[in-house]
């Protein structure tokens, strides 16, 4: 019996990084998911691999209202049913705040926030009229302290866990659960300079980011996608089913406090 059993989750973002390990994960423990992302041939690739009898994928932009209702169709269409979601899309920008854009700025606000409102008030009724389930809204350790650099993710993850707790409350009566998880620096392609510039070589990047997170976080390593995906699970199955409105930090101890040598 997988954690999972009979459970239909949308995860949104999935097509790489942690939504991709989450719809590993959640598929190895018998959940039906479908993948939305706007990474069409990586998507498409990972749902084949998964199966048909498990996964789908469905090109979703997440600021988008009429994309939200498509995956509600293929999901509909294909598993019969929505009791589960996992708002992961989010977009990282690098820059100082007086030094950033106006259109950067929104361009963060309409993937991380604006994407998270519609996921929940998009897939709330599908989850409620399967008898209730569970919403994971993917924020950061940015959300709950300031970062230098990185103006606009952080505003929009205070937001999202302002909206977790807002959406707990309210749909608690209708069944459903509202938690948020706080990533600290993980090993994807998002937190990947590279992907931001061509010019900067990938391993660098990550040889680069590897050594602060060394000197930065107690666990003294980057943390890996399939540990935040673990964390995902169990506020998604049973095992977390007294919690609701809070967010979960995954840090390594990053936010306990400076992690200095004694050495």
């Amino acid at each position: 019996m997988g954690k999972l059993d009979g459970r239909v989750v949308v995860i949104t973002g999935a097509a790489r990084g942690q939504g991709e390990q989450e719809a590993r994960l959640f598929a190895a423990e018998g959940a039906r998911v479908v993948l939305g992302d706007v990474l069409d041939d990586q998507g498409q690739e990972l749902a084949k691999e998964l199966g048909e009898d498990v996964a789908r994928y469905v090109r979703l932009d997440v600021r988008r209202e009429e994309d939200w209702a498509a995956a509600v169709a293929v999901a509909r269409d294909a598993f019969g049913k929505i009791d589960g979601l996992v708002n992961n899309a989010g977009l990282l920008r690098f820059n100082e705040l007086v030094n950033t854009p106006l259109e950067e700025f929104q361009q963060v606000i309409q993937v991380n926030q604006v994407g998270t409102f519609l996921g929940i008030r998009t897939l709330a009724p599908e989850i409620e009229a399967a008898g209730g389930g569970t919403i994971v809204n993917t924020a950061s350790c940015t959300a709950l302290t300031g970062m230098a650099l990185v103006g606009a993710y952080a505003a929009t993850k205070h937001a999202i866990l302002g909206l977790t707790r807002v959406a707990a409350i309210e749909l608690a009566a209708k069944k459903i659960r509202v938690n948020a998880v706080c990533p600290g620096a993980v090993d994807t392609p998002m937190t990947n300079p590279s992907t931001l510039d061509p010019a900067v070589d990938p391993e660098e990047s990550r040889a680069t980011v590897g050594a602060l997170c060394k000197k930065l976080v107690p666990l003294g390593r980057i943390g890996l996608p399939e540990e935040v995906a673990k964390l995902v699970l169990f506020l998604t199955g049973d095992d977390s089913s007294y919690i609701t409105g809070q967010p979960f930090v995954i840090d390594g101890g990053w936010l306990a406090g400076v992690s200095v040598s004694v050495n």
